[in-house]
Order: structure tokens, then C-alpha cells, then sequence
């Protein structure tokens, strides 16, 4: 089921997490399990780095199973990039997502830095979950 109901949910769950990101876009940030959806309230990434910037790329991957219902869509990619090389300049914070968006199940969050031991990212979100 890549569209789990929302309404007859079994549980939410609140969550956050925090990642130093390495280089490469391939790092996998966060894996949607069966029968949940992740309600996605927030990004931020913060550059630690006292002098130097660095660039983000965040992308979602295996979005291509879409939504399931009335909604019919077309062209679909598996993976949309949500921020593509954002310079984030030394000691400062950029907020990548502030209004809510949904992974579906099996979706996966990847990101990483165009340098090493520069930039965090934190999430806020919410496990919803049918099961």
C-alpha cells in the first residue's frame, strides 16, 4: 500500500532527527516504512563552519508511486530534488521546508554537502501510521 488512509490511523508520532551531512547526494537521511506516511513539518540545515560555505542538495526518492484515490498524475519521476546546491554561508541557518509535505511509504530522504564537516540538517515531523 504506497497511499496509506489517513483518516483510520492507528498512531501519530511525533519525531525529530539531526544529521552532519557528508559529501554526495546518495546519503540516505530517512527510510518511510510499510503502511506509514511522514508528515515532514520542518528542514533546517545549519552550516557550523566558521568560515567557510558550503551547498545542500536534498532529494526525495522513490516518489514516483504518487498518490493513490481521485487523483490521477502523469510524468512521473522516482526522484525530485527539494533543494539543488543551496549555498548556506558559514554560520548560517537556511529553512528548507517550512510549510508541511508528505513522504509516502517506501519514499526516502537523501541529502548531502558540497563539504564535509560543514553542514547539519534537523527535521520535525510526524509518523503516521494505519497499520
Amino acid at each position: 500500500m504506497a497511499n496509506p488512509n489517513i483518516v483510520n490511523v492507528t498512531t501519530i508520532q511525533a519525531g525529530n532527527a539531526g544529521w552532519a551531512l557528508g559529501t554526495g547526494l546518495t546519503t540516505v537521511l530517512l527510510t518511510v516504512g510499510a503502511d506509514v506516511i511522514v508528515k515532514i513539518n520542518s528542514i533546517i540545515c545549519t552550516n557550523i563552519h566558521g568560515t567557510n560555505a558550503a551547498a545542500l542538495s536534498l532529494e526525495i526518492n522513490g516518489i514516483a508511486a504518487g498518490a493513490t484515490g481521485a487523483v490521477a498524475t502523469n510524468h512521473l519521476t522516482t526522484q525530485v530534488r527539494i533543494a539543488s546546491t543551496i549555498n548556506v554561508p558559514a554560520d548560517d541557518v537556511l529553512v528548507v521546508i517550512d510549510k508541511p509535505i508528505y513522504l509516502m511509504e517506501n519514499d526516502i530522504l537523501r541529502g548531502g554537502a558540497s563539504a564535509a564537516s560543514c553542514l547539519e540538517l534537523f527535521a520535525s515531523f510526524e509518523v503516521i501510521n494505519d497499520a
